[in-house]
């Protein structure tokens, strides 16, 4: 009879991946990983163990299970980033031209109106809109949200600066580099066409250009213009683009000196505009831009709108209350706020989801000026 023998012990072989998945956690735990650093690519944690992509990626896959990294698509893994609130999410507000561009402020109220499953705060970056260098104000704001640990942050890109588009997409390049989410207020940090990898929430201006320039159009109005101010939002190209498809669906006139980017709207720039472009009607870039146009071509004697019709973009506050109540295109700003709130926990939730245009709807506001 054979003797069963119950001293040996066949040991198991470790999986390959732990060895990788426990190397990267004590360097994280260690501090070697900063959280948002971004961790080596696979290709060189390939080569640093000696392993497969098999293997790393389900080493990768356990620390992300884990919570300890989180992992973006055509990025890369990076370390996440503990909220300094505990389960509280605290995001960073980063809009440099609030108190210029009229339409922040109501969003900013939507967003801290918003109350999404996941419990969150606002950390307001603090900007004097009267400084001449917004742009490093910017990029400062942007260092210390960063050193904060802020788990997203909303960005509204810089505009009407001549180094905007390089401080736009360093401040998005440093935080994608240290792996806090961005979510885009009301346009892109890359000019129309192009498109950056951030979420982007606002309307859809080229649709709601079309509205305003087929408004005047249906009113009889064959020769319209465009006015905006030169070294503005990549929102005004889209909005060119929405004006120019109105004019051509129509068979109206599509010139190119129709539309006019100045530099300012003086009287002395206003009468040149009038006297290149012939146009009896104005789709303008913004209601600001529209509120100053009006007020210079009362100033030089013409009358609203029987000389000249304007429609704005947006229905800020003083639209109605201006010397002649201004037609113009409603942007749901508080809703845009609780959508930009909405966006950023489900970026959190899901890092790898494909950057998203989330537009809400616009409206034509009809009133005087447009001479309906």
């Amino acid at each position: 009879m054979t003797g069963v023998r119950h001293d040996l012990v066949v040991p198991t072989r470790e999986p390959k991946y732990k060895k990788v998945l426990e190397s990267l956690a004590s360097d994280i735990r260690g501090g070697k990983y900063k959280p948002g650093q971004k961790l080596p690519s696979e290709s060189a944690l390939i080569q640093q163990f000696g392993t497969s992509r098999i293997t790393v990626g389900h080493a990768l896959r356990e620390l992300t299970q884990r919570g300890m990294i989180r992992r973006v698509a055509g990025s890369g893994s990076f370390v996440k980033i503990d909220s300094p609130q505990g389960d509280d999410l605290l995001f960073g507000l980063l809009i440099p031209n609030l108190g210029e561009t009229e339409i922040f402020g109501p969003i900013c109220q939507g967003m801290a109106a918003a109350r999404p499953a996941t419990p969150h705060a606002l950390l307001w970056g603090q900007t004097d809109s009267t400084a001449a260098d917004k742009g490093e104000q910017a990029l400062r704001l942007c260092r210390q949200f960063i050193t904060h640990k802020v788990a997203g942050v909303f960005f509204a890109p810089l505009e009407l600066d001549a180094a905007k588009d390089r401080i736009n997409q360093e401040i998005a390049a440093r935080l994608d580099a240290a792996g806090i989410p961005v979510v885009l207020l009301d346009h892109d940090v890359v000019s129309f066409p192009q498109r950056s990898g951030h979420d982007l929430i606002g309307v859809d201006n080229r649709r709601a250009a079309y509205l305003a320039t087929e408004h005047l159009l249906e009113l009889g109005c064959r020769r319209i213009g465009f006015v905006g101010l030169s070294g503005a939002a990549p929102t005004v190209e889209a909005r060119i683009a929405g004006y120019r498809e109105a004019l051509f669906s129509h068979d109206a006139a599509v010139d190119l000196v129709l539309v006019q980017r100045l530099p300012a709207i003086t009287p002395a720039a206003v009468r040149a505009m009038l006297n290149a472009t012939r146009a009896k009607a104005f789709v303008c870039a913004n209601d600001r831009t529209a509120g100053t146009l009006m007020q210079v071509l009362l100033e030089l004697g013409l009358r609203i709108p029987q000389d000249i019709r304007i429609v704005g973009m947006d229905d800020v506050e003083y639209a109605s209350l201006l010397p002649v109540p201004l037609t113009t295109i409603h942007q749901p700003c508080r809703e845009i706020g609780e959508a930009a709130v909405e966006a950023m926990v489900e970026r959190i939730a899901h890092p790898g989801l494909p950057a998203r245009d989330i537009l809400l709807d616009c409206q034509l506001v009809v009133r005087k000026s447009s001479g309906a």
